[in-house]
């Protein structure tokens, strides 16, 4: 007997159409890169004070969420999907074409507020649309595509945006170009790299509304219609909108998965986040070299591809709830474990290990929110997620280098410096271990992740250590209790 052939997009993409998500993906997560670090570059030169104006810049990416986040997802469950991905992408590009023009911070402050804005839209109606396009037994691989697609594209955006900088550089010699603001004359312009990005999120709308064929419509139960189908009035559109935000928070906080993994997803990153400022002076106290800081980076970047392939692998043979359990719980270990080596291999097999559980705690979250989240709350669920996420990053970023700054004097009052030194040491059973607050600070991250492992079994309903301790065979087994 024959067997059918597969073709090679079924088999790594699923289907025609996520594909065609897919690519949509990667254009849109390389456009939000390179728009990233333009932007921040730009504002870090047209100031005086540098460091205030891209934490101006990044504070404007963070704050519509505070805020927005809810009002976004009601909008995405009452609306058609598709239609909101494509007005977002032309909005978006409607900004990149507008930014080469701004020359001032407070400029560049509304523009990043307005791709937030419009970003908070795109993101959680994207992901309310997969479970419409993928089978249930394939949302694992979506998922892993999905990661590969936002977090990939990372390294390749950097390298894309340099070039497009010299190329901006080039160009700013040529006089008709001018009006376009690529002269030299505007200072370290990056005209160039914002209209490859305003290309980009056009070309994304133009994937949306050709290749995804599958509906993206409302969902009836939270149309701001009456029955005879005649809009309500303002004021009842308005008290619809707040009743719906309320109702969106109450299924986040009642239903038992999606809390779990709001919980244990948002906090996992924290880890990884704490990474980025304090890691470079992790590097030089304790390995005794800044530049090593790289290097851990990326071992936590292939951790990362390795545990979502792992994943993709093993998926039907994974038993979701307590896999996510577990890579969490062994996420805050990695980190503990990494911190406390002073040999960089050792930390950057710690790294390794950590990114591992980071991919599987991300690709498992997610699937457990595409097959437990009523299609009506998809909205209001991943937009609530992606804000806690984004928080919870930018977040650690922020307060790492304070938390460590508060408790380096007190490691140097418990634990004072040997002859020599000024970096307070611990001795242990005849062991000496550095211990500046870098490395407390760093500790004290992991032990919250594995905390919230903890509420997250709870959530769950799982036996914390009976899951940890028979976690393998059960989980690859796929038996449940």
């Amino acid at each position: 007997m024959q067997t059918a052939h597969v073709p090679w997009r079924e088999r790594l993409f699923i289907n025609d159409e996520y594909f065609a998500l897919f690519v949509a993906q990667v254009i849109s997560a390389m456009g939000d890169w390179i728009g990233f670090f333009a932007i921040a570059e730009l504002a870090s030169t047209i100031s005086g004070s540098p460091e205030t104006s891209v934490a101006l810049v990044l504070t404007a990416r963070v704050a519509p969420g505070l805020f927005l986040a809810p009002v976004m997802g009601v909008i995405v469950d009452r609306f058609d999907k598709k239609l909101i991905m494509r007005i977002a992408d032309l909005a978006r590009a409607a900004v990149f074409c507008v930014l080469p023009f701004v020359h001032s911070v407070f400029g560049l402050v509304l523009a990043s507020l307005a791709l937030e804005m419009f970003t908070l839209l795109w993101s959680p109606a994207k992901e309310a649309l997969v479970p419409s396009l993928v089978p249930r037994e394939r949302l694992t691989s979506a998922n892993s595509l999905g990661v590969l697609a936002a977090y990939g594209t990372m390294p390749i955006a950097g390298l894309f945006k340099f070039g497009l900088k010299q190329a901006n550089d080039a160009l700013a010699g040529v006089s008709w170009l001018e009006p376009l603001q690529f002269g030299r004359s505007l200072g370290d312009t990056q005209a160039l790299a914002f209209y490859v990005n305003a290309l980009s999120f056009l070309a994304v709308a133009f994937i949306v509304w050709r290749y995804i064929k599958t509906p993206g419509t409302a969902t009836p139960a939270v149309r701001a219609v009456g029955g005879d189908g005649a809009v309500d009035p303002p004021e009842e559109v308005s008290v619809s909108t707040i009743a719906s935000i309320k109702e969106g928070w109450h299924y986040i906080f009642v239903n038992p998965v999606v809390r779990a993994v709001n919980l244990g997803l948002a906090t996992a990153l924290v880890g990884g986040a704490m990474l980025i400022p304090l890691g470079p002076i992790f590097a030089d106290k304790i390995i005794g070299s800044a530049e090593k800081f790289s290097l851990f980076i990326t071992s936590m970047g292939f951790g990362v591809a390795a545990g979502v392939g792992l994943l993709t692998a093993f998926q039907q043979r994974v038993h979701k709830e307590r896999a996510f359990v577990a890579a969490v719980f062994f996420g805050g270990v990695s980190l503990f474990g990494a911190v406390a080596m002073s040999s960089f291999w050792l930390a950057a097999a710690g790294t390794f290990a950590l990114g591992v559980c980071a991919g599987g705690v991300y690709v498992i979250g997610f699937t457990l929110l595409h097959e437990n989240t009523d299609d009506d709350m998809r909205g209001r669920t991943f937009s609530t997620l992606l804000t806690l996420v984004r928080l919870c990053v930018l977040g650690s970023i922020a307060l790492g280098p304070i938390i460590a700054a508060l408790l380096e004097p007190l490691a140097q009052r418990w634990f004072p410096p040997p002859p020599g030194s000024d970096i307070p040491e611990a001795r242990l059973f005849g062991v000496h271990l550095a211990v500046p607050g870098v490395r407390l600070t760093l500790w004290l991250a992991s032990i919250v992740i594995m905390g919230a492992s903890v509420l997250a079994a709870r959530s769950l309903r799982i036996g914390f250590r009976e899951n940890l301790a028979s976690f393998a065979p059960r989980a690859l087994s796929g038996d449940s209790e």
